[in-house]
């Protein structure tokens, strides 16, 4: 059995640790300042090393240290993942870059082409995060006022259309959403082979999307009764489901260190922001919608967002991102990982802040413990 072990790379900077998670010191999503390093200050001027910099360095140590690959998100507030696959592909050698994107802003055409050039040019390190979109605000940066269930039959159209076009065509689709006729790739473009589709989403229509479409069904971390009835869910609608999940990790070698390390960024959060967040309008995404249920109504401390052992709902409270995580000692999140893995989990999108000394701390500390299930260290192995 092989466990694919992706490492995220973050892509509108990063914090120095979580008591300073709302200052983006690393990169140039903030002004330069003297805790600053993308860029620096040299001489009270920035130094040139941009957030690129920090990137391709990041890439660099992820792939040496063993990870399959990075999840390049993609959000209002970030670079264009396209582009920064492209420039950290010259960068790295075997590092597989998946892509997360909105189908509904791209032809799907168009998108096959773009991909197939660049999984052409990377010798095939491109694999997808097709992601359909949780309404509100962020929905409507994009300009799309599509509702819910029909966001997901676009997708899923999008992804008919994708695949038809891919070998070469010629390939005639008429949808409620595209009509395409005489598509199809163009001489060495064609005939790649088509990238993994990592398919997020919590609703039903998302998960009758993930059915005809995935690779690997991709969640957020959830308490572990959830998502095994999640995953069953999912395997009612796909004939050979594979699963992956998402998760911020906060490991040390005690786990008093690592929450000591949750205490510390717990001291910048104010009641009020805590009881707003909880109640905030998470457009109409069930993830979200999912996640808040998940946390505690009433609390006193951070200790009451541990929902079950070493797994901690409060990260979105203290940074942006997914509320879960996983909080303990290298040997307690390596059990919880296993226990995961139990569960039917085969790839995980691992992440830490800051993304470069939180790679090195996972993939010594955690990864070895696994069950000698990960990387060459035992008979299961991290994917090529």
């Amino acid at each position: 059995m092989t466990i694919d072990i992706w490492w995220r790379i973050g892509m509108a900077g990063d914090p120095s640790s979580l008591r300073t998670a709302h200052r983006q010191s690393r990169g140039d999503w903030a002004p330069p300042g003297p805790d600053s390093i993308t860029p620096g200050l040299r001489g009270g001027e920035p130094d040139g090393y941009g957030l690129l910099d920090y990137l391709v360095e990041t890439a660099r140590v992820a792939e040496s240290l063993g990870f399959h690959g990075g999840l390049l998100p993609s959000f209002p507030g970030t670079d264009d993942p396209w582009a920064v696959a492209a420039a950290l592909a010259r960068e790295t050698k075997t590092y597989k870059f998946m892509i997360a994107f909105q189908p509904g802003f791209l032809n799907p055409v168009q998108a096959a082409r773009m991909t197939a050039s660049l999984h052409r040019a990377t010798a095939g390190r491109v694999a997808y995060n097709v992601i359909t979109g949780g309404g509100g605000p962020p929905q409507l940066w994009w300009g799309d006022k599509v509702a819910h269930d029909d966001r997901y039959a676009r997708t899923s159209e999008f992804l008919d259309v994708l695949r038809g076009v891919w070998d070469g065509g010629p390939f005639d689709f008429d949808g409620r959403f595209y009509r395409v006729e005489g598509g199809g790739l163009p001489g060495p473009l064609a005939g790649l082979p088509f990238p993994e589709v990592f398919f997020s989403g919590s609703s039903p229509a998302a998960i009758e999307a993930a059915g005809r479409h995935a690779d690997h069904y991709l969640s957020w971390l959830e308490p572990f009764e959830a998502l095994r009835a999640k995953f069953d869910a999912v395997r009612e609608r796909s004939a050979a489901p594979r699963f992956a999940v998402r998760i911020d990790v906060l490991a040390r070698d005690t786990p008093e260190e690592a929450w000591a390390e949750i205490e510390r960024g717990w001291r910048h959060v104010r009641p009020e922001d805590v009881r707003a967040q909880l109640s905030r309008d998470g457009g109409d995404s069930f993830g979200v919608r999912r996640a808040v249920g998940f946390q505690p109504e009433s609390f006193t401390g951070y200790r009451d967002f541990e929902v079950e052992p070493g797994v901690f709902a409060g990260l979105a409270l203290m940074r942006p991102g997914p509320a879960f995580g996983l909080v303990g000692s290298y040997e307690q999140v390596a059990e919880r990982l296993d226990r995961l893995i139990d569960l039917g989990v085969d790839a995980f999108i691992l992440a830490g802040g800051p993304h470069l000394e939180e790679a090195y701390r996972v993939a010594e500390g955690v990864l070895p413990l696994l069950g000698s299930r990960v990387g060459e260290r035992g008979p299961v192995t991290l994917g090529a």
